[in-house]
C-alpha cells in the first residue's frame, strides 16, 4: 500500500464525519447528525461528489456517502469538513451489508452514481439495481422512497429498465441523454470523477428515477430475469 493511502487511512480515523463499520448505528443516525432531517444515501460513492454536492444544495437534509475504499472516502470527507457541511457523513462498509446500518423507513432516497456496471452477464447480481440489492433497499427505504441511477453505461441503464418493469417498480423520470434536456435539475448537474472520464465512450449520460412497489416480487421473478439475460446474449 502506498504512503499516500496509509496517510489517508490514518486521517479518516480522526474525521468526525466518517464512520467505519459502526455498531448499533441503525435507527440512531439522528444522534450523529443531531437532528431528525431526512436521510439520502450515495451508494458506492467513491470520492463522494454527490453526497457533498447534494449536501451543499440541501442544507436541511442529511446525506451519507457509502463505500468500502477509505482512500476515496477521504476525498469527500475532507471536502465536507473544509466546507463545514455538518449534514454530510460517510460510512465505510460493503454495499451488500448496507441494510445492517439502517432501520426500517430510516432512508428517504438513494443515489447510485456511476457504479461499476458489471458488464459480464455472469456478474449481473453485482449490479446495484439488481433485485438482490433492491430487496436490501426495501428494508430501510420509506414507502415510495426514490432510487436514482445516473450512469454512462447503456447496458446498466437498459438492465435497470428491464428490472423496473419486471418487478413492478414505478418510474418517475427517465432520460437516455441527460444533457440534451432543456431544463437540467441542479442535482443532475453534479458530476463525479467517473463521469468526467467517459469510460463507456458514449458521451451520453443516462438517468432513471424510480421507486419500489409496495412489495417486491419473490425470487421466482429472478429466474425470469435470468432467462431474459440469456436471451440477450
Amino acid at each position: 500500500m502506498g504512503q499516500k493511502k496509509l496517510v489517508r487511512f490514518a486521517e479518516i480515523e480522526t474525521f468526525p464525519n466518517v464512520l467505519q463499520y459502526p455498531k448499533d448505528i441503525a435507527g440512531n443516525w439522528h444522534s450523529h447528525f443531531t437532528n431528525t432531517n431526512s436521510i439520502t444515501l450515495e451508494l458506492a460513492c467513491g470520492k463522494g461528489e454527490y453526497a457533498v454536492g447534494l449536501g451543499q444544495l440541501y442544507p436541511e437534509r442529511n446525506f451519507i456517502g457509502i463505500d468500502l475504499k477509505g482512500n476515496r472516502i477521504w476525498v469527500g470527507a475532507k471536502k465536507a469538513l473544509q466546507n463545514n457541511l455538518s449534514n454530510v457523513a460517510f460510512l465505510r462498509t460493503k454495499i451488500d451489508q448496507v441494510a445492517e446500518y439502517f432501520s426500517q423507513n430510516e432512508v428517504a432516497e438513494i443515489w447510485i452514481t456511476f457504479p461499476d456496471p458489471q458488464l459480464r452477464k455472469s456478474k449481473a447480481k453485482k449490479r446495484l439495481t439488481h433485485p438482490k440489492f433492491l430487496r436490501l433497499y426495501e428494508q430501510f427505504l420509506v414507502p415510495n422512497g426514490l432510487i436514482h441511477l445516473k450512469t454512462d453505461s447503456p447496458d446498466l441503464y437498459q438492465f435497470t429498465k428491464v428490472v423496473i418493469e419486471l418487478y413492478g417498480c414505478i418510474v418517475h423520470t427517465d432520460t437516455d441523454n441527460v444533457y440534451q434536456q432543456e431544463n437540467i435539475s441542479e442535482e443532475l448537474k453534479i458530476k463525479t470523477h467517473y463521469e468526467s472520464l467517459d469510460i463507456a465512450g458514449s458521451n451520453r449520460i443516462h438517468y432513471v428515477c424510480f421507486s419500489l412497489p409496495k412489495q417486491l416480487p419473490g425470487k421466482e421473478k429472478d429466474e425470469e430475469l435470468k432467462q431474459l439475460l440469456k436471451e440477450d446474449e
